[in-house]
């Protein structure tokens, strides 16, 4: 890979998932760039580059997942020395983008916090970003820099395209996930079905409804994130008693915070399909887990951007 405006590209990455960055970097041919990220006895974080990137073209593969504000710091700090020590470009590789649902003021004195992220990661030297399935689409036009935003649908399209399931119907958990099961249904040949509930604190969900014939069919439900599986589960209990023949789930983005695993478990999802855009911890890994790797997909997006093609290739199934 060559590139007239760079000597050449290099690979970072801090503690957040380095199982990925690794895999992005060997699936690109190249080793990870050395560095040292730590942290001071008070908590502080250390960076230390120990190659050169001047001229380069360096990509930070860190996902803002939980611990979030030190997972963001590590990314921050190893943007400014890259700056400092004249990089020819900086990409910062969110596969996973944390502060992502504080999008919007949902009510008097709220703060936007994914438009604050989004400044720090310019403010810090970012050229660019590269990101997979934001919370919000919006949440591309917080940055002043160019953001690529890949998506983890045909991933989850092809795995169960190659499970051959018959008399599917793809379920949107809630109103806001309907367009991400359009596009799920569509190569399936599904029709679709929504979950219609109410929120009554954040965290906690009550189903309502569902639009839609579930009955005698195969569902998959199809969401963005499952953080502490609420919504997930209770709309996998209401489709089984309303007569599923089985009931799936898919996401993106395996948060997985309290609950999470407990609920899966007792839940009547059958099969839950996640990707790798952040760690999950061996003792959150159950049976009825099938993780899916975004590797090759980032590698292949940070190639084309190295050479100046076109990423959204990539978007096709």
């Amino acid at each position: 890979m060559s590139n007239a405006l760079f000597s050449g590209i290099k690979v970072f990455t801090g503690n957040s998932n380095p199982v990925l960055a690794e895999e992005i970097a060997t699936r690109m041919g190249k080793p990870l760039g050395k560095c040292t990220v730590k942290q001071f006895s008070d908590g502080e974080v250390s960076v230390s580059i120990w190659e050169t990137v001047r001229g380069q073209d360096c990509y930070v593969v860190q996902s803002t997942c939980n611990p979030v504000n030190d997972n963001l710091m590590e990314m921050l700090i190893l943007i400014d020395a890259m700056k400092r020590a004249s990089a020819g470009r900086i990409t910062a590789v969110m596969p996973y983008f944390g502060y992502a649902r504080q999008d919007r003021k949902a009510k008097a004195r709220d703060p936007i916090t994914s438009k604050l992220v989004a400044n720090m990661i310019t403010a810090a030297g970012a050229d660019r970003v590269l990101t997979m399935d934001l919370h919000a689409s919006q949440i591309e036009g917080f940055f002043d820099i160019p953001v690529d935003h890949l998506h983890g649908m045909p991933i989850i399209q092809k795995y169960f395209m190659d499970q051959n399931i018959e008399d599917l119907v793809v379920v949107s958990p809630d109103h806001g996930s309907v367009p991400r099961a359009r596009k799920m249904a569509e190569p399936l040949n599904a029709p679709i079905a929504i979950v219609d509930k109410r929120r009554p604190e954040p965290n906690k969900s009550e189903i309502m409804n569902i639009i839609g014939n579930v009955e005698g069919k195969n569902a998959i439900l199809i969401d963005d994130m499952i953080d502490t599986a609420g919504t997930i589960t209770n709309a996998a209990n209401a489709i089984k008693e309303l007569g599923a023949k089985s009931v799936r789930a898919a996401a993106t983005h395996a948060v997985l915070s309290g609950p999470a695993i407990e609920r899966i478990q007792n839940s009547a999802i059958e099969e839950l399909v996640l990707l790798n855009t952040m760690p999950i911890p061996q003792e959150k890994i159950i049976d009825k887990m099938k993780i899916l790797s975004v590797g090759p997909l980032f590698a292949d997006a940070m190639t084309r951007i190295h050479t100046n093609e076109a990423v959204s290739k990539l978007f096709e199934l």
